[in-house]
């Protein structure tokens, strides 16, 4: 049933404010009722934003619950083991889908545009089989150079490198399933399995697995992963198979893998850029500090994951239609929306980074009295934050419309500036360098995104 926001209430607006002020609240009330009811472009878009963004705060509250209780019941340092494997593991599972899992996006978005289904088939069937065996050959690769270099690794990291390397293959196909989604609008179907379900499954199974008497460290939450990673992608894969079948029309695949991988090379590097620039900072603090001073690093960083997601939940609810909008020659339209994204990803995100560093230091405390000495992380983190966030999904603006080659050239000079400034202040100045060397690289990072965009665009 229809619910008129702004009918219902601009009566009791018309009691409780003074008439100079009636027209502005009026006017706000307008704008949230063309959001959620709106049925243009723009509408779309904004409530799927508002719908990631949403989930990924309760995931946000999900997991940051799961993450303190993890860390109280493994203590700093096989938590901090912990933190650094899966991090490292989440990393590979996005470089195995050499960069479909954002291709896949444009790819469906221009396939529907122009009406090609017998391609549309066979992108969808042949990125999915991709992610997944690409996944697996590295997987077996990672697991024979481990064995090969055992000797170097801290030994407290053997046993859950191992272990994690069977998560691979259902990271990779989650991260093209996850694209698919995003391109047919169906956001719970994309969001849900990875950000509600797996982090409940995890901290289920590390409950069972501590009551039925499992020591509480690394090895036993990487296998608690495991079982919920291929558990929530399994389940996904099921619905999104179902959903294609009632929009996808049947018939022969017709496959392009030449032409789709000249497109995903440049994305595979951008991917991997991006995920290695934010998260080389907690790599390089394994590697130069003990595991206890990576969960208090890490901990300052999923402090301050709220604000990250404004980015993200603007990336998933706009993307695709910046490769539609050009596609379909409209071109006035395309630079509105691109406009009116930056706006929905700089000012929320402004607000909350204000708000996690006055009340970061509260949260911190969740996870034991020594995760505080983190406070003073997020207010170095969150000035690179806000910077990165006054150019929008940039980086989905220049991928979407053809100039992938420019943002990967972006990503791998950021990122070769972000690794020189963490060995060169993590070993002087320890978290703190670590946190600076993130902010510098973000700021140069936006800088450079947004010099490409007016030069290309």
């Amino acid at each position: 049933m229809r619910i008129n926001l702004a009918g219902v209430s601009k009566p009791l607006v018309r009691r409780l404010l003074p008439p100079s002020r009636q027209a502005s609240a009026f006017a706000v009330l307008d704008r949230i009722d063309a959001i959620i009811e709106g049925r243009d472009d723009s509408a779309v878009s904004q409530r799927t934003a508002l719908y990631a963004f949403a989930i990924r705060v309760l995931s946000a509250a999900i997991a940051y619950v799961s993450q303190v209780l993890m860390a109280r019941w493994m203590g700093d340092f096989q938590y901090g083991v912990f933190v650094a494997v899966w991090v490292a593991i989440v990393i590979l599972g996005g470089i195995a889908c050499l960069g479909f899992q954002t291709g896949i996006i444009r790819f469906i978005s221009e396939y529907r545009t122009l009406g090609q289904d017998g391609h549309l088939r066979g992108v969808i069937r042949g990125s999915l089989a991709w992610a997944f065996a690409a996944a697996t050959l590295l997987a077996v690769l990672g697991a024979g150079l481990v064995f090969v270099v055992e000797d170097r690794i801290s030994s407290w990291y053997v046993l859950p490198i191992y272990l994690a390397l069977f998560c691979l293959p259902m990271l990779a196909l989650h991260e093209v399933q996850d694209g698919i989604a995003r391109a047919y609008n169906w956001p719970s179907l994309a969001l849900v399995p990875t950000f509600i379900l797996r982090p409940l499954l995890i901290l289920a199974a590390m409950a069972v697995a501590t009551a039925a008497g499992f020591p509480a460290d690394a090895p036993t939450a990487v296998v608690a992963a495991i079982l919920a990673t291929w558990f929530a992608t399994l389940l996904q894969f099921t619905l999104v198979m179902l959903r294609l079948r009632g929009v996808v029309p049947s018939g022969r695949r017709l496959y392009l893998p030449r032409q789709w991988l000249v497109i995903t090379l440049p994305i595979f590097m951008i991917e991997g850029f991006y995920n290695l620039l934010t998260n080389i900072d907690i790599l390089f603090v394994g590697y130069f500090l003990p595991p206890d001073r990576v969960a208090v690093y890490f901990a300052a960083v999923k402090t301050l994951a709220l604000v990250h997601f404004v980015y993200f939940a603007v990336k998933a609810g706009a993307a695709h239609r910046f490769t539609a909008y050009l596609k379909s020659g409209d071109t006035d339209r395309y630079e509105r929306f691109v406009q009116e994204t930056v706006h929905w990803t700089f000012w929320p995100s402004l607000v909350m980074a204000a708000m996690m560093v006055l009340l970061g230091r509260y949260f911190l405390m969740l996870f034991g009295p020594s995760f505080v000495e983190g406070t003073s992380l997020l207010w170095i983190l969150a000035g690179g934050v806000v910077v990165r966030a006054s150019v929008g999904a940039a980086e989905s603006v220049l991928t979407m419309s053809g100039e992938q080659r420019a943002c990967a050239l972006v990503y791998g000079i950021t990122l070769a500036l972000n690794v020189v400034l963490n060995l060169l202040l993590v070993p002087r100045y320890g978290l703190q360098g670590a946190a600076m060397a993130t902010s510098l690289a973000l700021a140069f990072e936006a800088a450079a995104l947004y010099t490409a965009a007016r030069m290309r665009l």
